[in-house]
């Protein structure tokens, strides 16, 4: 018996991923599932870079602004929704292809989750109390000590994901990297294909600028200023671009600096990105080529599935 088909899109930011989704999901009768950890909030349609209207209404989109920022989202939830609606597809006689650049998002339904205990309020209050006394540097170095497996997998930048792995090992009395060794994916339910877009660097770094200048245009200030008058959760305070105006609306630095902050923050974290995605084996790498339009793109990956 033949295996059902669950594809990917995945890569760096700006790289041209949604339009080239859309080209491909009209060939393989697919609809597209979110990969994305910032595009579920709604509210945030311009800071988070979703798809536009134009491009929903060419195809059914799922997972996007479907939570409001002040809630917290995790990819247990995540995980649990994404699959509710692969079988859903699967019941329509359609292919989920999930699009985005989120790697612990797409590792998450492609290995699988650890079993892991409800998130511990009081170990985390602690880890966040620290955060701001002493800083990223103290707690990645207290991770380093417990689970150096994990400390080597996160930035050191990356608060959030440093005290979620401290507080698994302080609440499971194992580190994390342990517990995800007991993960179950899709490999043996469903047939799996990944798909990885790049392009020239500068190209990619010239996008991302360009997104940045498109956003400010389409009315990212106000947006993120309306933003910034509710109560927001921790992960979308991470949405690039609300913390650097947030400086800017209280005066340490000039708009322009914020746009500089913006670009310089997203060509970082694509090259987070790549480095991520570029140590699973399992990717195959699109090089988008000079001048090659979306539509060329998706039938190149099309002829590779079928």
């Amino acid at each position: 018996m033949l295996k059902k088909k669950i594809i990917f899109l995945i890569g760096p930011t700006a790289v041209g991923k949604s339009a080239i989704a859309i080209h491909l999901a009209k060939k393989i009768n697919a609809e597209i599932i979110s990969c994305d950890s910032m595009q579920v909030y709604n509210s945030m349609d311009i800071v988070t870079s979703q798809p536009g209207c134009a491009q929903k209404k060419k195809l059914k989109h799922h997972l996007l602004g479907v939570i409001k920022p002040a809630k917290e989202y995790n990819v247990a939830r995540y995980r649990k929704d994404a699959l509710s609606i692969c079988g859903k597809l699967f019941s329509k006689g359609k292919l989920p292809l999930f699009v985005g650049g989120a790697g612990l998002y797409y590792s998450v339904i492609i290995d699988g989750i650890f079993p892991s205990s409800p998130e511990n309020k009081l170990i985390r209050a602690r880890l966040y109390k620290q955060l701001s006394l002493k800083g990223n540097k103290y707690l990645y170095g207290k991770l380093s000590k417990v689970d150096p497996l994990s400390a080597k997998k996160i930035h050191p930048n990356d608060a959030r994901r440093i005290i979620r792995a401290l507080e698994v090992y302080m609440e499971a009395g194992l580190p994390i990297s342990v517990l995800q060794k007991s993960r179950v994916g899709l490999g043996n339910e469903y047939e799996i294909k990944v798909f990885a877009l790049n392009t020239n660097r500068q190209v990619l770094y010239d996008k991302i600028n360009q997104r940045v200048d498109k956003m400010f245009n389409s009315g990212l200030v106000n947006e993120v200023r309306s933003l910034l008058n509710h109560k927001l959760s921790k992960t979308a305070l991470c949405a690039i671009g609300v913390r650097e105006l947030e400086g800017y609306f209280n005066g340490r630095y000039t708009l322009d600096e914020a746009r500089r902050l913006i670009q310089r923050n997203s060509r970082r974290y694509a090259k987070r990105q790549l480095t991520w995605f570029r140590k699973d084996k399992r990717i195959e790498w699109i090089n988008i080529r000079d001048k090659e339009t979306a539509g060329e793109v998706a039938k190149r990956i099309w002829k590779k599935l079928f």
